[in-house]
This record gives C-alpha cells, sequence and structure tokens, in this order.
C-alpha cells in the first residue's frame, strides 16, 4: 500500500517560516489528491490545503491563506507545504494525507503520515 512521511517541524519564532515534506511510497502518491492537516492540542483535525496530482492546489484555510503554499515534486514522490510568516496559533502537529478526492474533511482522506510538530514561539 506505501506509507507517508512528514519531516522539517520544529520550533520557530513567530514571523519565521518552515517548509514541511512529505514522502509518499508505494501507491500513496498516486492518489488524485496529496493533502496537509492540523491537529493542536484539544482540537479538532483541521484541513490546512491540498494538491492534485496535476500539481494545481486547492483552496487553503482563511487563516493560512498567503502564507502557506503547497507543492509537490513528482520525481521525488514529495509533497511541500511551506509555511511563512508563522504565528503562535499554527502551532500543531501537522500530518500528510493521500485521497481520492479533495476534501476538508480528514475523513476523506485513506493514508495518513505519522505527523510532526511545528511550534511557534511568540
Amino acid at each position: 500500500q506505501g506509507q507517508l512521511v512528514e519531516s522539517g517541524g520544529g520550533l520557530v519564532q513567530a514571523g519565521g517560516s518552515l517548509r514541511l515534506s512529505c514522502a509518499a511510497s508505494g501507491r500513496t502518491f498516486s492518489s488524485p489528491v496529496m493533502g496537509w492537516f492540523r491537529q493542536a492540542p484539544g482540537k479538532e483535525r483541521e484541513f490546512v490545503g491540498a494538491i492534485y496530482r496535476s500539481g494545481i492546489a486547492t483552496d487553503y484555510r482563511d487563516s493560512v491563506k498567503g502564507r502557506f503554499t503547497i507543492s509537490r515534486d513528482n520525481d521525488k514522490n514529495t509533497v511541500y507545504l511551506q509555511m511563512n510568516s508563522l504565528k503562535p496559533e499554527d502551532t500543531a502537529v501537522y500530518y500528510c494525507a493521500a485521497g481520492r478526492r479533495a476534501s476538508m474533511d480528514w475523513q476523506e482522506y485513506d493514508y495518513w503520515g505519522q505527523g510532526t510538530q511545528v511550534t511557534v514561539s511568540a
């Protein structure tokens, strides 16, 4: 089936940047859609954005528009989440997921990575 492995998380000051990577193996990268979600302590998992196999990104959640960008490198079977102008409220575990269609509902996705922690200090 394959797997997804996120990396690139860490601790950053507000206003800083991070780039998360999601390396896909097996059949996961051929999924029609690759999505990014995040989950903060005590909160529900929320959609950040997604990208189609074609490389076209979907809309992003309002709170990250203009700051986050999703891209993919099909030669490397990797999806990226570039995060700029980070805010403390961006602190969460970030997950990538593979699914059959673009959806804001995490239950629509079939495969998940283990997550990577992003912490933004004030």
